[in-house]
């Protein structure tokens, strides 16, 4: 909930007063990790020292926070459709390494599982034949 109040924070208010606040929510999450502060973690660690102070890098930092905080909450699907960055994310190969290999050179080349698609059409989901049938002026959903 914190990480959804920061990002809605960020979203709905573009100035730095709304900023401050939405990090103080992100910090909480990382205070119970035992890292440092956003600010303190980018101002010592980063090639970005100030990408926290634009609403493009708190929305950046937020996103990478959701990643690994939620990571096997089964939320990430839903973050990239609700973003819109599905089709660049989800398009990309999923890739592994071969353990069938007796050469330990090839066990780490990365190898393609399997070549994921998703489109424009995938963003919405179907309406039901028979709302269709019931409702004439219903129109099915883009690419369906």
């Amino acid at each position: 909930m914190l990480l959804y109040y920061a990002e809605a924070l960020n979203e709905a208010d573009n100035t730095q007063a709304a900023r401050q606040e939405a990090i103080k929510y992100v910090d909480m999450i990382r205070e119970r990790a035992g890292l440092q502060p956003v600010a303190e973690s980018w101002r010592l660690h980063s090639n970005n020292p100030g990408r926290y102070n634009t609403q493009e890098g708190l929305r950046e930092i937020i996103h990478q926070e959701r990643l690994i905080e939620l990571c096997l909450e089964g939320k990430r699907f839903w973050d990239l459709r609700r973003w819109k960055t599905a089709r660049e994310v989800l398009n990309q190969p999923i890739q592994g390494w071969s353990l069938f290999n007796t050469n330990n050179a090839e066990i780490y080349k990365p190898l393609t599982i399997f070549n994921q698609r998703f489109g424009l059409k995938d963003y919405f989901w179907p309406i039901g034949e028979d709302e269709l049938t019931r409702n004439t002026n219903l129109i099915q959903s883009l690419g369906w």
